[in-house]
């Protein structure tokens, strides 16, 4: 079980997701945010194993516009040193990765630019992948999409839509449960007729329940993932108090943590911390799962 937190680390100084507006597009800015964003995650990888963090989500923005017609730059072979660079480390420290693209990828989108532009962001995020040399289990999690005023319609079109994706995207692309439109059991459905594993989100879940407690709902979405796909990824969090609901928390509550490991206790899964304060609930929840299993 590896604890991990996404995209920015808030101690170390330094970000990965360093960007500038399209208006400013230049080849040599283009390259210098590169270099900068690589360099921090390798850094943020080297804290995360130093406090025993070995799940990480890497920040989309980290290739600024890989996936917009505008950059023709050949980034892989550019950064191929630096790339192979970093994978070694993930791989020599046993590091689990995971990547999120923003909510503008929608594959059930009744537009088809809009599902093109998804493709060629999802070709993205996979190319990232495996240019750092990772195996099947790291992972692109993405939301089912809208509904659109038909739900059934809208998820035939993510199944018709996901079943036309290349191999290389197939093999790492999983599907979470939302807080509002498409529950667990929507994701199992497509699940069904697609074979996409199902990232089970505990936080989402308690927002748009099933009928599962979150022990029976972690199984089940659980069984969807293959030996190749690597331990079930899941993402915690929990709500702020006084804040809107599906607020995420800013900081981890060490009881609630400790009672949902209670919950799940026998099933093996890889945690996402979808917390606000990042690598400082990481540390504390490395620590309650340390003691958790003493």
């Amino acid at each position: 079980m590896k604890i991990g937190y996404p995209c920015i680390n808030r101690t170390i100084g330094c970000t990965s997701n360093a960007t500038f507006r399209l208006a400013s597009y230049a080849e040599e800015k283009l390259v210098k945010k590169i270099e900068s964003n690589l360099d921090c995650v390798l850094r943020m990888l080297q804290f995360n194993v130093a406090h025993d963090i070995l799940f990480f989500r890497i920040s989309s923005d980290i290739i600024p516009f890989a996936s917009h017609p505008i950059c023709t730059f050949d980034w892989p072979t550019h950064f191929q040193d630096t790339l192979a660079n970093i994978g070694r480390f993930i791989r020599k420290h046993s590091i689990r990765i995971s990547m999120h693209p923003d909510q503008f990828v929608v594959l059930n989108s009744p537009d088809l630019l809009v599902v093109y532009n998804s493709f060629r962001e999802l070709k993205y995020h996979c190319f990232l992948l495996d240019a750092l040399d990772l195996p099947q289990t790291a992972k692109v999690q993405i939301h089912i999409g809208g509904v659109y005023g038909d739900k059934t319609k809208a998820l035939n079109r993510f199944v018709a839509t996901y079943n036309t994706l290349p191999k290389f995207i197939k093999k790492r692309v999983v599907i979470e449960n939302d807080d509002r439109l498409y529950n667990l059991n929507d994701c199992l459905r497509v699940h069904e007729q697609t074979g996409v594993p199902v990232l089970f989100d505990v936080f989402h879940h308690k927002c748009n329940p099933t009928k599962d407690s979150v022990a029976s709902g972690l199984k089940r979405a659980a069984a969807t993932w293959k030996k190749k796909d690597g331990v079930p990824m899941i993402d915690y969090s929990a709500q702020e108090k006084g804040k809107r609901p599906g607020a995420h928390a800013e900081q981890i509550n060490s009881g609630q943590f400790k009672k949902f490991l209670k919950q799940i206790h026998g099933v093996d899964c890889d945690i996402m911390l979808e917390i606000k304060d990042k690598e400082k609930s990481a540390i504390k929840a490395v620590k309650i799962i340390s003691d958790f299993r003493l």
